[in-house]
Formats: structure tokens, C-alpha cells, sequence
């Protein structure tokens, strides 16, 4: 190359004049740069036997074109690998005019799209181990055009079911992509509640591995993929970490998974949510109390009474499912804790923007992850939201997709 391809001769900023005040302006003028890329942490095995792993952050642009990895060398504190354009998945831009996280969580509530699933669906129940004559409802969802691959199964949120919207929009997506869709219904929710006299909770494990074992052989036969939203992301951790030895899982992912209960119910309690604290505990009550549930009259007036989410798992969640309070409920069955313990190939996605769930638990286990665990934490999306711009998907399915295809 010549002179001339190069950028022009190098001129100080006024007033950084001199080495040194070049060189000290890094140190003090601290400015915040708000990267315009989804973010993932990355953490790389040494080969020396010192069990140490260098830790990297890949940014992923909103506009990516073909080119070479950009690797930036640090004090020997990150560092990044070589990935091809194939690797990285979409970044996240929101769809108009729905921007920020409340707008982006208050979508799925607020357009409700009808979703007509091309597939031939069948109403599956599968017998809890536990004693109590409970039965999951599920729907399988067979594809019209299928093609060989893991069964993907469902398992929805707080106040969830097989019906909620971002069940069917992600049943239709895999479905249009020829996969086998279950979409689960946890112990007394939705059609389960007519054949369950129990009720779901954070660590809930032991229901869906009950469900898996259950599973006619010839629909995991190619394996099973795990998606679990909001609070059955949760479970689904707890599944993985405690729960999973013997059962056919080749891959899984959470989606707004609240991996630390104890933050995520402080952040409803705070008075910029009072709406949704409102909303979501009335849902919860009617759900645990409705037709069919088998509630002893403390009980019952437990779930009247409560005034907070925190006193509707102290007084009801807790004492029924053997924890001495909410604050045990939440310590005891908390995601985070056992993410280090996952050893299928996992993925983590998450907003920053998200109005229930802080990102900071997030943040703070990112230098903990296993290397088959993937966190993706991006800027917007808000809570199991993720309505791209540009696409009629959502973006976690999008995601969902490409980690599929890399198993």
C-alpha cells in the first residue's frame, strides 16, 4: 500500500497536546460507549493444566457485512476467538413502535394474534411418580412436512400455558421448520389443572423429568431440545444441573429465565411495576385456587389474602412444597447457583431492558459459565418479548434457531 491508502497524518485534539496528556486522556475522561452489537461472554480453556480460562466478550453488530474477526488483545484479561459470519446470531433491533422493554413485554398481551399451527396436534397426559394421582397435559404437534430432528418441547411461565402467546408463536416456528412440537402444561396449569390437584413452583424439576421419561420412544429419538420461558427457564436449569441423568437432552435454552426468584420479586415489588405486580398476582391467585385445585382452608385464605407476590409464595408456594418461607423458596431453587453444573449444551438469552428480571444476575455469572453454556444478554427485548424489526419472528426463536443447528 502506499502513503496515500493510508488515513492522513496523525493531529492532536485540542487540548490534548503531548505524549503525555495523549497518553493520560484514556485515564481521565471516562466516556460510555453504548455498543451498538448484541454482547456475549466467551470463556477459553488453557491446555497447561492450570484449569485457568480466559475470559472474552463477542460483540456481535446490528449490521454485520462479510470481513475478518476484529481481535482486540488486553492486558492478557480478554481476548477474543475467530468466528464466521454463520456463527453469530441476529442481533436484536425492536420492532416499531415497539420500543423499550415494557412495550416490548406488554406486546404479547396486547396484540393477540391467532395462530394456526400447521400440524396435526394430540392431547398427551403423563402421570406424576410422586403419588398424588396428578396428570401434565401436553400437546404434541406434529408437523405437516417433517423433517429429522430433536423433539422440541415447551415449558411455559408464571400464570402460562400451552395456549399463551409465545408458546404458539415459537410452536409455529419450529412447526414450519419441520421439528416436533410438545408443548407442556406444568401441574395445574391450564388443561392441567383438571387432572392435577398440585401446583408448579420454581424448582419443579422432577414434574417435567417425569414428563420426558413418559415420552413415546419414537418422538425423542432423535433427541430432545428444552425451551424453557420465564419461570420454566428456572426449571429447566434446576432440571439440568440436578435432574437430567438417563434422559435423551441434546440441547437446551431459557428465555427470560428469572435465575435469581429473590431479585426478580423485589423488582415487581418496586413502584415503577406496581401495574404489573397488580396484574400478575391476581392471575396467580385465580390460577392456584380455580376449579379442581386441592387447597385445605389455610390454604385457601392464604391465597386470599396476600398482598404481595412475596406473602403469596411465603404463606402458599413455600409451606406446601416444604420450604420454611419465601426467602428459603427463593435461596433453594435459584438458577444461578446451579448453571455451573450443566453439563448439555445450554443457551442463555436475556434483555437488559427486561422490566421484571434484573440483568445483573446475569452479568454476574457470566465469568462462572460452563463452556457449554452460551449467555446471550442483549440490550432490548424486554421480558420474553424480542419482537425484531424487520421479521415476523421473534428474535429469541431466530436465536433459538441457529443454536439448534450448531448441535
Amino acid at each position: 500500500m502506499t502513503a496515500a491508502d493510508y488515513p492522513p497524518a496523525f493531529r492532536p485534539r485540542a487540548p490534548w497536546w503531548g505524549g503525555d496528556l495523549q497518553t493520560l486522556r484514556n485515564m481521565l475522561m471516562r466516556a460510555r460507549y453504548d455498543l451498538p452489537a448484541t454482547s456475549e461472554r466467551l470463556l477459553f480453556p488453557m491446555t497447561d493444566g492450570s484449569g485457568d480460562r480466559l475470559a472474552a466478550m463477542i460483540d456481535r453488530p446490528e449490521n454485520p457485512v462479510a470481513g475478518p474477526l476484529d481481535i482486540g488483545w488486553t492486558d492478557g484479561a480478554e481476548v477474543f476467538r475467530p468466528m464466521t459470519a454463520a456463527d453469530y446470531p441476529p442481533a436484536f433491533r425492536p420492532r416499531a413502535p415497539w420500543w423499550g422493554g415494557d412495550l416490548q413485554t406488554l406486546r404479547n398481551m396486547l396484540m393477540r394474534a391467532r395462530y394456526d399451527l400447521p400440524a396435526t396436534s394430540e392431547r398427551l397426559l403423563f402421570p406424576m411418580t410422586d403419588g398424588s394421582g396428578d396428570r401434565l397435559a401436553a400437546m404434541i404437534d406434529r408437523p405437516e412436512n417433517p423433517v429429522a430432528g430433536p423433539l422440541v418441547v415447551l415449558v411455559h411461565g408464571l400464570t402460562g400455558c400451552e395456549g399463551s402467546a409465545y408458546m404458539l408463536a415459537s410452536a409455529r416456528f419450529h412447526l414450519m421448520r419441520g421439528r416436533h412440537v410438545l408443548r407442556l402444561n406444568l401441574r395445574g396449569a391450564g388443561p392441567s389443572r383438571r387432572t392435577c390437584r398440585g401446583h408448579y413452583h420454581a424448582g419443579c424439576a422432577m414434574d417435567v423429568r417425569d414428563c420426558l421419561e413418559a415420552l413415546d420412544s419414537n418422538l425423542c429419538e432423535r433427541g430432545i431440545c428444552l425451551i424453557g420461558y420465564s419461570l420454566g427457564g428456572n426449571i429447566l436449569i434446576n432440571l439440568l444441573a440436578n435432574h437430567a441423568d438417563g434422559l435423551p437432552i441434546h440441547g437446551a435454552v431459557t428465555v427470560s429465565a428469572p435465575i435469581e426468584p429473590a431479585e426478580a420479586a423485589q423488582r415487581l415489588l418496586s413502584p415503577r411495576n406496581k401495574i404489573y405486580h397488580a396484574w400478575l398476582l391476581q392471575r396467580i391467585k385465580e390460577e392456584s385456587a380455580a376449579p379442581g385445585a386441592a387447597l385445605s382452608e389455610s390454604e385457601r385464605t392464604a391465597i386470599e389474602r396476600a398482598k404481595t407476590i412475596w406473602e403469596y409464595d411465603d404463606r402458599f408456594i413455600a409451606p406446601r412444597n416444604g420450604f420454611a418461607g419465601a426467602s428459603d423458596y427463593y435461596a433453594r431453587t435459584a438458577g444461578s447457583q446451579f448453571v455451573p453444573s450443566v453439563r448439555t449444551p445450554t443457551l442463555m438469552l436475556h434483555a437488559r431492558n427486561d422490566p421484571w428480571i434484573p440483568a445483573d444476575s446475569y452479568v454476574a455469572l457470566e465469568r462462572r459459565l460452563p463452556a457449554n453454556v452460551r449467555m446471550l444478554l442483549s440490550g432490548g427485548g424486554g421480558h420474553v418479548g424480542f419482537h425484531a424489526s424487520g421479521h415476523g419472528e421473534t428474535w429469541h426463536d431466530r436465536c433459538v434457531d441457529t443454536f439448534l443447528q450448531s448441535l
